[in-house]
């Protein structure tokens, strides 16, 4: 088997606000299986697609995609700070790949991100470093948004170019299905915030760092009391999206607006772009099958939480 797929939620607040214990229990089991299956499948390399929270990517240049040569992540709400192995010549062959294929991308010699990235490859791999990773970054916070198409022809490419390599590869969608967290927007931001949302939150001073991650706290807690302060949680689109993931319809996803997505699931919930391009990657090693999948809207999270593991359909 040269190829796995596995997307998986990630949340900034697991162990700052969590569910009670028999769901917090239950999400730690689908977590073990899934870091036991990559275990199993012992990946020479990982392609992992994730967002970013206005971390490493600003409105300064802010890329619809973007791969990394370099990858920094900043340790953000208890992750792990530290530097992702990244093997810079098959990423740079990755980006003129994909550009070829006719999907414009962005490179970086010097990624800096967040716990999209960290989180599964805590969860997964069990540290930052422990195997090689192509870092991408899809655009899932920040207007305009990449469509449903492109998300899906990037993964192709990327899919296709790693397919040609004699490695096993492990491919991770990291991204919250339907959420919309209290994230700042430009257009209604005040001077201060927009300021760092142009670029100067790149490097944050511990003391702000410390108020915005309180500032997600202090929402997710009111939302649990009362999940009418933020958009609410969307089980029934979320399940629908999984299907189109388990059974690889991606192209349906098509012709899904972004308005469509952010009025129905949250504005955040353009993070499941990050599954469709996992998808769209493992697809182009031949057909896959589901092997396993989990779902559940956690509103401690501020997401639905999903899972999805799956192989190709002939060993």
């Amino acid at each position: 088997m040269k190829a796995l797929l596995q997307c998986l939620s990630h949340t900034p607040l697991v162990g700052h606000v969590d569910p009670e214990p028999s769901v917090l229990d239950e999400v730690n089991r689908v977590i073990r299986y899934s870091r036991e299956r990559v275990k199993a499948f012992d990946p020479e390399l990982i392609l992992l697609f994730s967002p970013d929270h206005y971390n490493g990517f600003f409105y300064d240049i802010m890329p619809s995609f973007c791969i990394g040569t370099n990858a920094y992540a900043i340790g953000d709400f208890g992750t792990t700070a530290g530097h992702l192995t990244v093997p810079a010549k098959l990423s740079e062959g990755a980006v003129q790949y994909v550009m070829d294929a006719g999907v414009d991308v962005a490179l970086s010699h010097k990624m800096q991100v967040d716990h999209g990235f960290a989180q599964p490859l805590e969860f997964l791999a069990g540290s930052l470093d422990q195997v090689p990773v192509i870092p991408v970054f899809i655009n899932s916070v920040a207007v305009p948004l990449p469509s449903f198409q492109r998300a899906r022809l990037l993964g192709d490419a990327l899919g296709r170019y790693l397919a040609k390599l004699n490695k096993r590869v492990l491919i991770i969608g990291s991204g919250g299905l339907s959420h919309q967290p209290p994230v700042p927007e430009l257009e209604t931001a005040d001077s201060r915030i927009q300021d760092r949302l142009l670029g100067s939150g790149r490097n944050l001073p511990t003391e702000e760092r410390q108020a915005r991650t309180q500032r997600v706290i202090d929402a997710a807690r009111r939302f649990v009391e009362n999940q009418n302060t933020l958009h609410p949680l969307n089980p029934e689109w979320d399940q629908w999206f999984i299907e189109r993931i388990a059974t690889g319809d991606l192209i349906s996803l098509d012709s899904v607006s972004n308005q469509d997505v952010s009025e129905k699931a949250g504005k955040s919930t353009h993070e499941v772009k990050n599954w469709v391009a996992a998808a769209a990657a493992m697809a182009a090693f031949g057909p896959y099958r589901e092997e396993n999948r989990y779902y559940r809207p956690i509103p401690e999270w501020i997401a639905g939480y999903g899972a999805l593991t799956a192989i190709p359909a002939c060993p």
